[in-house]
């Protein structure tokens, strides 16, 4: 850029003259200009930076807030995962613990005991929609969950003082498993691997190695100690209170087990093998309560963790198939 011709006019002459600059004064002109313009479009580019896209500390806190909101949606599923532990255990309370003791129930309402307020969240209406209601869903279901484990503690510690005036009655309820190996098949409709057909499984199949050690669930008297049918070798358990045990495909029985013979909780009273209509060795477990069959699972929880009870659980609703 080149400055461009300027005048004055003379009046002794009445004519206009051209001023003439030097080399120093053209390049410092167009220094000046360029750094006008430079300055004015880094101004223009720094508000536009700033408006349409935020400055570095703008962009970090959005970085971080989206940050948050991505750890707050793997906590929302943690959460559920909690949640829907916490009510198998609540099922559990009711139809197994409180069951045996003869407590009542504790109703699905009552469980719930909801919070007071209309809007008791309110306070995450400041954030934008999605935002807030990501935040007062959290914030609902810790609660909700916090009052359902307050509500599970009183149940356990009534369970427990009911149990401390009910110990004989408990000792005979059948309440441990049966072996060591780990449960294949449910209870309830299973197809049969030998009959090719689908018929009511009355108990639960444990895995169970030929010579392996089976045990007396609960104190009781040996009922019956022999062959019965397809269920090949068998013992039957009489505890009291309604409660009967059978165990079958059976190798051997303990020493001395047959009818009338008392045994204790965990006492070993046969071998498992494979006698009978099976597909192969395993132990078939049932428990009968006033003469009618009984899912066993529920009675799983004198030596069974909440971990072990849910693997368990989940095997028995996916696997159709029995071994016997």
């Amino acid at each position: 850029m080149s400055l461009k011709n300027h005048y004055y006019y003379d009046e002794s002459t009445c004519e206009f003259i051209p001023i003439t600059y030097n080399r120093k004064e053209q390049v410092i002109y167009n220094l000046s200009i360029w750094i006008l313009t430079g300055v004015v479009f880094a101004g223009i580019g720094i508000i536009l930076l700033s408006t349409k896209i935020g400055s570095p500390s703008e962009l970090a806190l959005q970085a971080e807030n989206e940050a948050l909101y991505s750890q707050l949606e793997s906590t929302k599923e943690a959460i559920t995962s909690l949640d829907k532990q916490l009510e198998d255990i609540a099922t559990r309370d009711n139809e197994v613990y409180r069951s045996i003791l003869g407590l009542d129930e504790i109703t699905i309402e009552e469980r719930q005991a909801g919070i007071g307020g209309t809007n008791p969240y309110e306070e995450f209406d400041i954030y934008e929609e999605s935002t807030a209601d990501l935040l007062k869903w959290t914030a609902s279901k810790i609660d909700n969950l916090e009052r359902k484990i307050g509500i599970q503690n009183i149940s356990f510690e009534e369970i427990k003082n009911q149990y401390n005036n009910n110990k004989e009655k408990l000792t005979h309820i059948p309440a441990i498993k049966p072996g060591s190996g780990i449960l294949l098949s449910g209870f309830g409709l299973r197809y049969h691997p030998v009959l090719q057909y689908s018929r009511p499984h009355n108990g639960l199949d444990f895995r169970a190695d030929i010579g392996s050690p089976v045990y007396a669930t609960g104190d009781g008297v040996v009922k019956f100690a022999g062959r019965k049918g397809n269920l090949g070798r068998v013992v039957i358990i009489d505890h009291g209170f309604g409660f009967e045990t059978l165990y079958a495909h059976l190798s051997t029985f303990g020493t001395d087990i047959k009818s009338g013979t008392k045994v204790l909780r965990g006492q070993e009273i046969a071998k498992s093998g494979n006698t009978g209509l099976v597909e192969g060795p395993h132990l078939h477990y049932e428990v009968h309560l006033n003469k009618r069959a009984v899912d066993p699972l529920f009675y799983l929880f004198a030596d069974t963790s909440p971990e072990e009870y849910m693997m368990f659980r989940r095997i028995s609703e996916t696997n159709t198939n029995s071994l016997d």
